[in-house]
């Protein structure tokens, strides 16, 4: 059995020589997916004592953070989480059973609908956030301040709609659009 961190560029396809198509050149793709997993998992068994996962941790995050008097509509919790309307309420499903999240239509627009955070929901936030805080410095020691702060500015500019655009444009992203 071969070692997956031994992965060479042969192909049996013919007409695609992966060596030649990629040169040099590393995936950044493959090497954030890495990452993401290996802090997902870390993160995930830091707050698992609340029964939540690290994801629905920052869910309620951002539903407390984009709050208001109502909630935050739909719409936006997506959009702050850069995930599309579907993939949201996939998402939102276990907190909504479990008592965490209420959903409730907009008051002047029935369509509209808003994440509400119930008193467990604020509970659980607490609990979580606090476990999340200590696996979050942990992960700030062993990289270093430096190279976590590079990180998460890295991780931000990849994330933003100016890189989203340079991208699809296959332009260099420039400065004033930064952020």
């Amino acid at each position: 059995m071969s070692d997956p961190d031994d992965f060479t560029m042969e192909h049996d396809a013919p007409g695609i020589d992966l060596s030649e198509a990629l040169g040099e050149l590393a995936c950044t793709h493959t090497a954030l997916r890495h990452a993401a997993r290996r802090l997902g998992h870390l993160y995930d068994e830091a707050v698992s004592p609340t029964g939540l996962k690290a994801t629905q941790v920052g869910l309620l995050v951002q539903t407390d953070v984009l709050g208001g008097a109502n909630g935050p509509t739909l719409q936006a919790l997506a959009e702050r989480l850069a995930i599309g309307i579907s993939s949201l309420t996939y998402a939102l499903r276990p907190l909504v059973r479990d008592g965490m999240i209420e959903l409730r239509q907009d008051a002047y627009d029935k369509r509209t609908k808003h994440a509400w955070l119930t008193a467990l929901g604020r509970k659980r936030l607490a609990e979580g956030i606090t476990l999340w805080a200590a696996a979050n410095r942990r992960t700030e020691i062993v990289l270093g301040h430096d190279s976590a702060t590079r990180l998460r500015a890295l991780a931000d500019e990849v994330s933003s709609r100016a890189f989203l655009e340079a991208y699809k444009a296959g332009q260099a992203k420039s400065p004033r659009t930064a952020g």
